[in-house]
């Protein structure tokens, strides 16, 4: 097809910017000269990638694949560019809430101390499967696999229970417990980068009054001062403790299985033996839960 990296790059910009004018800008370019290299690009894969109107642009679905895949090889060169002259990269491991609550820090020190020459950087995003579709991750933990994608690998290591997080000194903090009937009656904020707790844990007829905010600092203001009340996984009560929030078990809610979730085709030398890392440091966790093997997402 005679793709070239500026035609990636272009589509990139385009995708992360969502118009002509601020990819052209991000781009040091002029935007007929970026409406060009578009031209070319969808005429080089005979497929229209970019929905243009004189009200909005947006990515096809094959745009929005071939955005993904841009920006992991355009990645993917920087890395080997900065590893010609710098030496290998830290490992990038992501998250978007809890980590693996009180297994994050022991499991961080015993890679360090195991693999000296191979650090780790932590990163928190609200989407890290996006983050690891566009090879800007190599694992992320998270709570709930992602669907549909068999270039990701999941990797189930152990479950949590569910905590109901409620205002320090309020009437439910005074239980030692709780189950889901107790809160129907209350307001329930969900926080938008946490996919494991909605209205759906709750039957018909019975649910909560429910409404989101942006993130987990949002979502612990909202409970501290009264507000409105939680549904968590129990990591959450080791790496978000709060002095107005009390986190209590939920007896009756299905538990929330934490996984490791890789590129199919490692993006790190190191990534195999930090999946195989992971489950040896949580093997005290998984309880009833029984391990199953890696699989392909789909």
């Amino acid at each position: 097809m005679n793709v070239e990296l500026r035609h990636l790059r272009a589509l990139a910009a385009i995708g992360d910017e969502g118009t002509i004018t601020g990819a052209a800008a991000a781009l040091h370019i002029s935007q007929p000269a970026l409406s060009r290299t578009l031209d070319q690009l969808e005429s080089r894969t005979g497929t229209r990638l970019v929905e243009r109107t004189t009200r909005r642009l947006a990515l096809t679905e094959p745009g929005r694949r071939l955005w993904e895949h841009a920006h992991r090889i355009l990645n993917q060169l920087d890395q080997a560019l900065a590893e010609a002259t710098a030496g290998p990269r830290p490992l990038r491991i992501g998250f978007a809430w809890a980590a693996l609550g009180r297994h994050t820090v022991p499991l961080l020190r015993g890679w360090r101390e195991e693999h000296p020459g191979v650090p780790v950087r932590v990163h928190r995003r609200d989407d890290p499967e996006a983050a690891l579709r566009r090879g800007e991750l190599d694992a992320a933990f998270l709570r709930t696999p992602p669907p549909g994608d068999p270039g990701l690998t999941a990797l189930a290591l152990y479950t949590e229970r569910r905590f109901a997080a409620v205002p320090e000194g309020g009437p439910l903090a005074r239980r030692s417990a709780l189950r889901l009937a107790d809160l129907a009656g209350e307001q329930v904020v969900l926080c938008a980068t946490a996919a494991t707790s909605g209205s759906g844990l709750w039957p018909e007829g019975g649910r909560p009054h429910t409404f989101e905010v942006a993130n987990v600092d949002e979502w612990l203001t909202v409970i501290a001062t009264g507000e409105a009340v939680g549904v968590t996984a129990e990591g959450t009560e080791h790496s978000h403790p709060h002095p107005g929030v009390r986190y209590l078990p939920l007896l009756d809610a299905d538990p929330v299985t934490v996984h490791l979730v890789t590129p199919h085709t490692p993006t790190h030398p190191a990534a195999r033996a930090f999946r195989a890392h992971a489950r040896r440091h949580t093997a005290d966790s998984r309880g009833p839960f029984r391990e199953g093997p890696e699989h392909e997402i789909s």
